[in-house]
């Protein structure tokens, strides 16, 4: 019987599971005999060196073993070593012998993934998209920062998180994990909370290399985009990212991209990540993103996952049948150990602890506080005075018992499992949308103790509207769950919640509405009720931090890193580009081969070029619902006295004042409207900085403006260059609020 090389390679695999115990820590050397011996354990020595070294002592054999995972359940084989991952997703056997562990690998957008069925804890904190709400970078950074604590509480030394693909197409279900849909926005976010992991001596990455802007038949289409939209729009968020955040790793994505996949196309992997940015790290393949040897180890892919199809004993046969260089294996190993040596992995391994639950309330009951959006406040509906309530109705969205998270391979496992379901049946499962037991109707209560607080699950419209009636306020929840797996067809609302909404409102106008979303929504009943709140998906505290903001405890800062458009009619797209039937196999034994050995392409054309989000509707002339950078406070800000400097970087100085009678937190942001000769969209996003402001205080703010934030990426050069005219400086708290303008000429 003949058989692929994927499958062959297991008649070795307890063999090398024999030579890993051999070459344990238990028979190694230590001390000083052990420095003596392995020269690459010298810290004096850099990243480079110190891999340098260690690859010139390694077989075929044990290179290869690095370059690939040990197998996912439902995604192939699982080699008999993976018996010694530590329940993540993915396991890299290391080289003892030689002093380099194994890479254990988990998810981890939001929080470590998997916690539920390994028997541990993580802490979840607010979507990503949530965190792009606050514009804060140092509550990125303690978002990367806690993660990666609590991978290494966990025994993990390598986190998946770091997602950075723009929302360019708004109904797409991985947008919560992502940043917004600005690329300076999202680079200089993501940089930071890889930062934050890495800092921890875990292992960090950035994906999903490049958009990969929907899920609809991800594993086959192929997204057509010209190269100066591609660098001024997803790339550059990633080319930030990579330049601020030095992440380990880079993580291709399943699509193709002007005909390649992603994981093989050396436009995205050599010529762009490699050589133009000088990315020293390593690429990973997304988990069966991978589809070929050669072609993918020619373009840059330095390692698959989740198994070994292509870069196991496939790879091995082609290195010694001259088909794959094997400079190009060391320089794939050289990556993965440089970047294991850099960040500490080897020199400070994962110790197993205890993880700092109460720490992690509080991060996370920060970090939602600073990303509830208010979105509209009519009437002062917001904040609440519980001294003047007597009643308050509190109606839908399973409030009584929790508040939802988002899904797929970011899914955080609550304590004590799904809230909405009973007991027995709270395990975490692909594809069922999960309630943390964060009930916010608990936390109101708790804030107006003196007021009958009564829930209506909002199942019943006419059990609603008299509920909300006889009340004086009305708080109603509504959601939509996104996940990776899938999009939505529409931004509508689902299970008949805007009906739910109209009705109550109907019968009482004193209507707060808190979305609970990961993508922007239309809103019917926009102009009907008083007050709409973003809470996002809102992590383990969003309970407390929701009820501080509806209570004025917390005055709302959270401004939106996305556009709410009015509706479907206005996006570049008016539906996602779906696969056609039949294009992906059903499910099956077979079905992650078919995948990996490549389906045929269906095409989606990104003829917006460069108008992304905000951009779109500048450009267009589209009025929209809730515009980028928009979020109101429980305060007013005045702006005065703009001034814009000329240097190599352009300095831009003016004052902020809170007009207002409470301390608040201001995003003052700066865009710029580039010459018109650059062909550019109206204006784009250039810096921004976060103000403090008590009652009457005034502030001088400085930000300085990036080179590349003002250039456009000439395609015949294949280089960014800042054009010669005349630019517009603005300056204000939203896109469409910018009462600052001064017009400055650049050589």
């Amino acid at each position: 019987m003949i058989l692929h090389p994927f499958a062959r390679s297991y008649r070795t695999s307890l063999l090398w599971f024999c030579l890993v115990i051999v070459g344990s820590p238990l028979f190694a050397q230590s001390g000083s005999q052990d420095k003596a011996a392995r020269p690459w354990m010298n810290t004096n020595f850099s990243p480079d060196q110190r891999a340098a070294m260690v690859v010139k002592e390694m077989t075929l054999d044990e290179k290869i073993t690095l370059l690939h995972g040990t197998g996912h359940p439902g995604l192939g084989p699982m080699s008999p070593l993976s018996s010694a991952s530590n329940g993540g997703a993915g396991y890299v056997v290391g080289i003892p012998r030689l002093g380099i562990p194994g890479i254990q690998v988990s998810d981890a957008a939001y929080g470590v993934r998997s916690s539920g069925q390994n028997g541990r804890y993580s802490t979840a904190l607010p979507c990503t998209l949530a965190a792009a709400a606050s514009w804060d970078l140092d509550a990125a950074y303690e978002y990367g920062k806690l993660i990666g604590g609590e991978l290494r509480a966990q025994g993990f030394n390598m986190s998946l998180g770091g997602g950075v693909d723009l929302t360019r197409e708004p109904r797409n279900g991985r947008n919560f994990e992502y940043l917004g849909e600005d690329p300076i926005l999202a680079g200089k976010l993501v940089a930071q909370v890889i930062k934050g992991t890495q800092d921890q001596h875990v292992l960090g990455d950035i994906k999903h290399y490049a958009l990969n802007d929907q899920e609809s038949g991800r594993n086959a289409v192929n997204v057509k985009i010209d190269e100066r939209s591609m660098r001024e729009t997803d790339l550059l968020a990633f080319e930030i990212g990579i330049h601020d955040g030095n992440p380990a790793g880079v993580m291709c994505s399943y699509n193709r991209v002007n005909g390649d996949y992603a994981c093989e196309n050396k436009y995205l992997l050599s010529d762009v990540l490699k050589k133009d940015w000088k990315f020293p790290g390593f690429v990973l393949s997304d988990w069966g993103a991978a589809h070929s040897i050669a072609k993918a180890s020619a373009a840059g892919m330095d390692h698959e996952q989740p198994n070994e199809y292509f870069y196991g004993e496939a790879l091995k046969k082609a290195v010694e049948a001259g088909q794959v260089p094997m400079s190009e294996v060391d320089d794939h190993v050289h990556r993965i150990v440089r970047a294991m040596f850099a960040t500490g992995v080897i020199d400070d391994p994962p110790q197993k602890s205890v993880v700092d639950v109460m720490a992690g309330f509080e991060i996370a009951r920060h970090i939602e506080e600073q990303s509830i959006v208010l979105l509209k406040n009519d009437k002062q509906q917001l904040p609440l005075d519980p001294s003047r309530l007597k009643s308050i109705a509190v109606i839908g969205g399973h409030a009584d018992v929790g508040m939802l998270s988002g899904g797929g391979s970011a899914q955080v496992d609550p304590p004590a499992g799904n809230a909405i379901m009973p007991p027995g049946q709270r395990a975490t499962r692909w594809g069922v949308p999960v309630w943390f037991p964060t009930s916010p109707l608990t936390a109101i209560r708790a804030k107006a103790p003196g007021a009958k607080v009564e829930y209506d699950p909002g199942t019943d419209l006419n059990s609603a509207a008299a509920l909300a009636k006889n009340a004086d306020v009305v708080i109603v929840f509504v959601s939509r769950w996104e996940s990776e797996g899938r999009d939505s067809d529409s931004l509508s609302l689902p299970d008949n919640q805007d009906d739910l909404v109209a009705k109550v409102a109907a019968a009482n106008p004193n209507t707060t509405v808190v979305l609970e979303t990961g993508n922007p929504v239309a809103m019917p009943w926009v102009d009907n009720v008083n007050a709409i709140v973003e809470a996002w998906f809102a992590g383990s505290s969003g309970d407390k931090a929701l009820a501080n903001i509806l209570f004025g405890d917390v005055n709302p800062s959270g401004k939106l890193p996305i556009t709410f458009p009015r509706s479907e009619s206005d996006l570049p797209h008016l539906s996602i580009v779906k696969p056609p039937p039949n294009n992906e196999p059903s499910a099956g034994p077979d079905r992650w081969k078919r995948i990996l050995e490549g389906l045929p392409a269906f095409q989606t054309n990104y003829d917006e070029g460069l108008k992304v989000g905000y951009k779109w509707y500048d450009a267009e002339k589209k009025p929209v619902l809730f515009a980028f950078g928009h979020g109101l406070s429980y305060t007013s800000y005045a702006y005065s006295n703009l001034k814009v400097t000329a240097g190599e970087r352009v300095a831009v100085s003016f004052t902020v004042k809170n007009t207002g009678s409470r301390a608040g937190t201001e995003i003052a942001e700066v865009y710029a409207g580039l010459p018109a000769s650059a062909g550019e969209p109206p204006k784009r996003l250039v810096g921004w900085s976060r103000v403090q402001l008590d009652p009457g205080e005034s502030k001088d703010m400085s930000v300085e403006l990036d080179a590349l934030f003002l250039s456009v990426f000439d395609t015949a050069h294949h280089a960014w260059s800042r054009p010669p005219g005349g630019y517009t400086i603005m300056v204000g708290g939203s896109s469409v609020d910018l009462p600052l303008r001064e017009k400055i000429t650049l050589e």
